[in-house]
């Protein structure tokens, strides 16, 4: 039986795990829930799932939850705040934790799990973005297990020769196991054939409309600039001990093949299937074994093609600055990360350009001077001066 904290069960990837759950009452029961103000689904799922903790992000949301579980009579105790989330993360009960908290919010709850020695579903790739050394140290000094929940990073997980029997992907594997690369496939987004005049105009409703996946809009506008993958990059290296040279991105507009591993003899071994989250989010639940997702089998006579593009870091500039932050190293990857937060935040708020969050990540990159990331503290200070810093280079380009 797992027993499972989910963090950010309101988004896509924490209903999609609830949805998993639901049709497993006997493997998995659910101990705590959190979001940070959508009170109104948090106590649907808590009346379904009955956690012990449900925790939100300010005392105003607490007390609304805390008024809604009243009148169900439900005995979950609420909670709000960091701290809070913290402790979800490491209730002695649980010994899952599903991390999709969207954005650096979810790194500490992650890091104080992986230090508790849980599994950790990893959903939230700023956690090994903003953080890597020190969360995989985490990782291997706890006993804990990770296992990654991204589509292409549980893909890549599968189809690796030990995925079955390691630690939950804590080691790094590209020279014993003959592993020579790793691709990483991407759909390209909605404007991957967009001409440059058009993505002058970019809408945010536009940019969330994402051709195969249903995401939140925040990694929607993620996919449509490709930063989304250029974070994964990032996270691969993390993953699977590989540098940047051996990651390499390939457009792949069908989103059936969700990545590939290429080794030193020519193989070049794949994990295919529909483009539907639950998929690795059953995997991970589940591992070492496999359980039914709710997943329309994948079928092969309806296929019309599966095809593969180079990554045009021109019209992608966010995939090119991410590899050139992993590249710099320290708490460079903070950096893009918290840049691109704030830059996409403005966005969807119509106060910036889509083209423009690019030059407001590129901008905060060149201003900050880098030093290593050595431990958490260094890396949240960065990731605060990294946002302010994003908010100066936004404001010049709006005047």
């Amino acid at each position: 039986m797992r027993h499972i904290c989910v963090l950010g069960s309101t988004g896509s990837i924490g209903v999609n795990t609830l949805n998993v759950v639901r049709e497993h009452p006997d493997l998995f029961s659910i101990k705590a829930l959190t979001a940070h103000s959508n009170v109104e689904i948090l106590a649907q799922q808590c009346q379904e799932f009955q956690p012990e903790l449900a925790v939100v992000g300010t005392a105003t949301a607490a007390q609304a939850l805390e008024a809604q579980l009243a009148t169900l009579s439900l005995k979950t105790k609420v909670a709000y705040g960091a701290n809070a989330l913290i402790d979800a993360a490491t209730l002695s009960s649980v010994n899952t934790v599903m991390a999709a908290i969207v954005g650096a919010a979810g790194l500490v709850p992650t890091i104080e799990a992986a230090k508790a020695g849980k599994r950790i579903l990893l959903a939230n790739k700023e956690a090994l973005v903003m953080s890597g050394d020190i969360f995989m140290s985490a990782i291997k000094e706890s006993g804990a297990e990770l296992l990654p929940i991204d589509s292409e990073h549980n893909a890549i997980y599968q189809c690796l020769p030990d995925a079955n029997t390691s630690n939950g992907g804590s080691r790094g594997v590209y020279g014993d196991l003959g592993v020579s690369e790793i691709l990483l496939t991407a759909s390209g987004g909605p404007f991957r054939n967009t001409s440059f005049e058009d993505l002058q105009k970019v809408t945010p409703a536009q940019a969330c409309a994402h051709p195969n996946w249903v995401m939140g809009r925040k990694i929607s506008v993620d996919s449509a600039t490709m930063m989304n993958k250029g974070l994964e990059v990032i996270e691969a290296h993390y993953l699977f001990g590989l540098d940047s040279q051996f990651i390499q991105v390939l457009i792949h507009p069908q989103s059936v093949i969700h990545s590939m591993v290429r080794y030193v003899d020519g193989s070049v071994i794949a994990q295919l299937g529909q483009p539907d989250m639950k998929t690795p989010i059953a995997y991970g639940l589940a591992w070492p074994h496999r359980i039914d997702a709710g997943v329309e089998a994948l079928d092969f006579m309806r296929l019309k093609g599966l095809s593969f593009e180079e990554a045009d870091h021109h019209r992608f500039p966010c995939l090119a600055l991410a590899y050139k932050a992993m590249e710099m190293g320290g708490v460079m990857p903070t950096v893009l990360n918290a840049a691109n937060e704030i830059a996409v935040t403005a966005f969807l708020d119509e106060q910036l350009k889509f083209l423009d969050i690019s030059h407001v990540v590129e901008e905060t990159l060149t201003r900050f001077k880098t030093h290593p990331a050595n431990s958490l503290e260094t890396i949240l200070n960065a990731d605060h001066e990294a946002r302010i810093l994003a908010q100066e280079a936004m404001k010049g380009m709006m005047q």
